[in-house]
């Protein structure tokens, strides 16, 4: 169950009359989620069907049977949410097989060719995901890894050992797929990568890493109602905003949900950063970063504003000389250093979870999915594409030519 404090230590920045212009657009906004052009957005069945979703638990057990290692090849939103499913939720040490790993977000070569080596005395399965099949960098990841695996495997092996996730139709990976006869999942055409953690391109790896999904899915479907707390919260950003916080950092105090702000900074940067509008999203993992960053939030530029994710809820450790559980000095911290910083002029919105788990966290994916969607419709931008990011691919390509 996920908690929401908007006032503590935002009230003193966000008035009720700043609300007010907001009320008929909110209004709108709703209605359109509810039963207008964007119910498709409050749906499970928009992300994933009960066929596809039962084929990703049979595909689940047959690889944790026969692989030490489970590569999953993309970049952005093809392994971001997966990423920080599997970080948030996974032991710290002695993790269960298979091992999960990434590749395909960035060019260097080090990285390749160490992750290569390691690969050539394991038993691999690769999931490629990309839905036009040829964005760079996985395209790269993909050859190397595919060359690698040809050496390993015979072509009929291969068979069972590529899976491939992207368009249901068409593009480049999808052709392979249906000559070589690899096993496919569908890229829903209308989810962009961003917002597919909760489709195949997500849930397969995170499945694979012995993450409930069942689970997952149903903690996303209890934040459908959510959608008055997504706008409020998506209203105050945007007074804030105009208000001249234009930084936004995602601050936890578990270091587990570090990629989970990784996540949400891809999440709001390409829903609403665009037309030269928009919050710049960054991160903190607290207490480790207020001895860094934490200096700036207190004093430094009046531009920044938080949202902080605490958990109510964690592992049961005695602190003998305050005579009490860690988790609750950790709570301390968190509720005092909002009150310094927003003594410091930095407001800090609070969303708490009663505890980190597969439910909470599917719940907080989707809220936050809903909050991004809402917050670029207010500044009036599409929440649905990103021609920024194709800039560069347009120059490097040209270079490649």
């Amino acid at each position: 169950m996920i908690n929401f404090d908007f006032h503590k230590y935002v009230s003193s920045y966000v008035k009720k009359e700043d609300k007010v212009e907001y009320l008929e657009k909110a209004r709108e906004i709703k209605t359109r989620f509810v039963e207008g052009d964007l119910k498709y957005w409050n749906k499970l069945e928009s992300f994933i069907s009960n066929q596809e979703f039962k084929k990703i638990i049979n595909m689940t057990d047959y690889i944790r049977s026969n692989c030490d290692v489970f590569v999953v090849i993309g970049i952005g939103g093809s392994y971001m949410g997966s990423k920080a499913v599997i970080e948030a939720l996974s032991p710290m040490y002695n993790r269960n097989k298979p091992e999960v790993i990434f590749l395909g977000t960035n060019l260097c070569s080090e990285e390749y060719y160490e992750t290569l080596e390691y690969l050539k005395d394991k038993s691999v399965i690769v999931n490629v995901i990309s839905k036009s099949g040829t964005t760079l960098e996985p395209s790269i990841a993909f050859s190397l890894v595919l060359k690698l695996m040809n050496e390993k495997y015979s072509e009929e092996e291969l068979k069972n050992r590529i899976i491939i996730t992207t368009d249901p139709e068409e593009g480049d990976l999808r052709n392979l797929a249906d000559l070589k006869g690899y096993v496919t999942f569908t890229v829903p055409p209308k989810i962009g990568g961003r917002f597919s953690c909760l489709t195949p391109v997500g849930l397969l790896p995170i499945a694979v890493a012995g993450i409930d999904i069942i689970k997952l899915i149903e903690g996303a479907r209890n934040s459908y109602e959510r959608i008055d707390r997504a706008i409020e919260y998506a209203v105050i950003r945007d007074i804030l905003y105009k208000k001249g916080k234009v930084i936004e950092s995602f601050t936890v105090y578990n270091p587990k949900l570090f990629y989970f702000t990784e996540w949400l900074k891809q999440l709001f940067a390409e829903t609403q950063g665009k037309g030269n509008k928009g919050i710049l999203p960054i991160s903190c993992v607290n207490t480790r970063d207020l001895h860094s960053l934490g200096q700036f939030l207190q004093e430094g530029h009046d531009i920044i504003f938080e949202t902080v994710i605490g958990i109510d809820k964690d592992k049961m450790i005695t602190l003998d000389k305050y005579d009490m559980e860690l988790n609750s000095l950790n709570k301390i911290a968190l509720d005092k250093v909002g009150l310094a910083h927003s003594n410091g002029h930095t407001p800090s919105n609070i969303i708490t979870i009663d505890e980190k788990n597969e439910e909470t966290i599917g719940e907080l994916i989707h809220f936050f999915i809903l909050t991004s969607i809402v917050g670029a419709l207010l500044i009036d931008v599409n929440p649905f594409d990103q021609p920024g990011v194709q800039e560069y691919k347009k120059l490097i390509n040209e270079e490649l030519k």
